[in-house]
């Protein structure tokens, strides 16, 4: 697991129960019901905490579960209800369902929140079940069951600026040089393995985010090095600064395949601004080969600004470049799909099929149902027996064929079929 990838169980709260219970005071002794309602469980919600930069923090916690709902009292006292659990992620976090894959948000501006898992309602007290012809209603709701899922978190980093190229160019150096960033930096491939975020006050005006993208090599955009993990931050960014190292024995080589890399990761990336740093003018050698360079560039019609990380010789022009740019830029790419929740087509649907042990009947609604039905009081069960013939599963499992004596398994509960 690495700092920008994280599996995270959530579970939120179940709903408080509902009373059964009859109001009694001096000179009243059959008072009517006056059982109260459950407290609502409390949800799991995602929020945006733009203090944050990774998910290291999940590795040392992975499971977030919400209290649940308080029972209801008597004199028709509502149970309290449950805190919902807030879990803080990082700007540019988006969240998938790890079981379907299917993408529930996308979590880029500060204090966004994403519902994740949704408090169970409370159960109704028995003072909803009065009625002229049952005014002492012996039944009640148990609380809606709670709602768990496992989901799967993927950063990728909101920068203006991308900073590529390939290892040792000196990316993070660059980064360093003119941020308070704090890279870890040396003279061999691969130093950087993680992506850093730096901020440039360029005047009082003009502030760039850069992040510094880990060296990308050939056969990144099919993982090769950790390649697609670290190529889907530069789809949050507008423009590019491609650093080339002027010691290179290729710069052009090496230019070509770092921008196959990215166009063959997403296609996008390709049509993003950039422009061209040929880095480590400090060294003669590489001042004698700029030339040479210079005109190959422009024959390419990319521009080229030679600078040096460790002297800053250029490096404010180059940023002032960049700034130009991001003016035009368009906007950065954001996740496809709009994260709301949605209801299932059909919440009364069901399936019936036969077992060794008898007859299991499977849908979110029954399942429901069966979990906040009070079994110990006959209407409560009464009540559930109206509920299975008007979604009709009463006639569907006569057209199964079952029979008298059967058990019926219906989410944690076994049933004995009676006609």
């Amino acid at each position: 697991m690495y700092f920008d990838e994280a599996e995270i169980f959530v579970q939120s709260g179940r709903g408080g129960d509902g009373m059964v219970h009859f109001h009694r005071e001096k000179y009243r002794p059959h008072g009517g019901p006056d059982g109260g309602d459950g407290g609502r469980g409390g949800n799991v919600v995602l929020r945006v905490n733009p203090k944050k930069n990774t998910l290291f923090d999940f590795r040392r916690q992975s499971q977030f579960v919400a209290d649940s709902g308080r029972p209801g009292g008597i004199n028709n006292m509502t149970g309290k209800s449950a805190k919902d659990l807030i879990v803080d992620v990082p700007p540019g976090t988006l969240v998938y369902n790890a079981d379907t894959g299917s993408l529930m948000g996308d979590l880029v501006e500060p204090e966004q929140q994403l519902v994740v898992a949704k408090g169970g309602r409370g159960g109704r007290g028995n003072q909803h079940f009065a009625s002229s012809r049952n005014q002492m209603p012996r039944m009640a709701e148990r609380g809606e069951p709670e709602e768990s899922k496992t989901l799967k978190l993927e950063l990728k980093l909101i920068a203006d600026i991308g900073i590529v190229g390939v290892p040792n160019a000196g990316k993070s150096s660059l980064l360093a040089g003119v941020s308070n960033a704090k890279p870890k930096i040396a003279d061999y491939p691969f130093t950087t393995l993680t992506p850093n975020l730096g901020v440039v006050n360029l005047d009082i005006d003009t502030t760039l985010v850069l992040v510094d993208i880990p060296g990308l090599i050939e056969g990144a955009h099919l993982g090769v090095g950790l390649g697609s993990t670290f190529l889907r931050h530069i789809q949050r960014t507008r423009v590019l600064i491609h650093v080339l190292d002027g010691l290179s024995e290729d710069p052009l080589s090496d230019f070509s395949q770092i921008n196959s890399e990215m166009a063959l990761f997403d296609e996008r990336i390709a049509e993003k601004p950039q422009i061209v740093a040929f880095n480590k003018m400090d060294l003669p050698d590489v001042e004698t080969r700029w030339p040479d360079i210079e005109e190959a560039f422009k024959k390419l019609e990319f521009e080229i600004i030679p600078v040096s990380a460790v002297t800053h010789e250029n490096v404010q022009q180059l940023l002032w470049k960049a700034a130009a740019l991001l003016q035009t830029a368009p906007e950065p790419q954001s996740a496809e799909e709009i994260p709301v929740y949605r209801a299932e087509d059909d919440p009364q649907s069901f399936t019936i099929r036969r077992t060794e042990d008898g007859w299991v009947v499977q849908g979110a609604a029954i399942e429901r149902a069966a979990a906040m039905t009070y079994w110990e009081h006959r209407e409560s069960v009464r009540r559930f027996q109206r509920l299975i013939e008007n979604i009709g599963v009463d006639e569907a499992l006569r057209e199964a064929g079952i029979e008298e004596g059967d058990t019926v398994h219906i989410g944690d509960y076994e049933l004995e079929w009676q006609d």
